[in-house]
């Protein structure tokens, strides 16, 4: 198993990238901090996991909160005696819209869940991971925030921080021996994706967005999970600083 004996927080675990990637790490043998801030979905995350066999906590938190975060991370201490892999995978989406028309409190939610939560997870774990001289740390970003497609400001400017946040912080924690590599994963088949559009639009729009993408199909959740996979295991011991499209 790629992740025996690791202990892995994974924010918005409680469906699509991070739930996939949460019952991937736990079959590959890692302790699961399930964090969401639905604790149905992420209690079934849990359930699902314990069913196979593997070890699972759920943490409610608002990864934009300090306090929230603060409690995650000393919750899965606590818990697990340790934290080796921090995903920072949750985030929020925003309809196509016209930047005049886009509100600034949506504006500032997308850029609190999408961006400030990757700086507050890191200021709380940083420190426990200095400790040990080991960690990974895995973002999501999105191929937006490199490729960016237009009427999705705010979703795009935040997804094009968190590429460049993780470049800052891999160079900032290389001396600890913590990477920080980041996923930008293109438009993918979960609930998430129908939240870029208004009901009357979601059947044309995914059309248009499959038909934008050289394989020709939506991403899966599963796909991004072996992505991350990847990045939390020994086989990425020397890469630090990616972007992993």
């Amino acid at each position: 198993m790629k992740l025996a004996n690791k202990v892995a927080l994974i924010t918005g675990s409680g469906s699509g990238f991070g739930r996939a990637t949460a019952i991937l790490f736990s079959k590959e043998g890692a302790k699961i901090s399930v964090v969401d801030i639905d604790k149905k979905s992420g209690q079934e995350t849990v359930t699902s996991i314990k069913q196979k066999g593997g070890e699972a906590v759920f943490i409610q938190a608002d990864v934009s909160k300090a306090s929230d975060v603060e409690k995650m991370i000393k919750t899965t201490v606590d818990t697990y005696g340790s934290l080796d892999i921090l995903f920072n995978n949750a985030g929020i989406a925003m309809v196509h819209s016209p930047i005049e028309e886009v509100p600034e409190d949506l504006w500032d939610r997308v850029m609190s869940v999408n961006v400030k939560s990757i700086f507050l997870a890191c200021k709380y774990a940083i420190p426990i991971m200095k400790k040990k001289g080991a960690g990974v740390i895995i973002n999501t970003s999105s191929i937006g925030g490199l490729r960016p497609r237009p009427t999705l400001c705010a979703y795009v400017a935040s997804k094009g921080a968190v590429i460049t946040l993780t470049k800052g912080l891999a160079l900032e924690f290389a001396p600890y021996k913590i990477r920080v590599n980041c996923l930008t994963p293109v438009a993918a088949d979960t609930p998430m994706h129908p939240k870029f559009f208004y009901e009357h639009e979601l059947e044309e729009g995914r059309k248009r967005t499959v038909a934008s993408i050289p394989l020709g199909r939506l991403a899966s959740a599963e796909d991004v999970a072996y992505g991350a996979l990847y990045l939390a295991s020994e086989e990425s011991s020397m890469v630090t600083g990616l972007c992993l499209n």
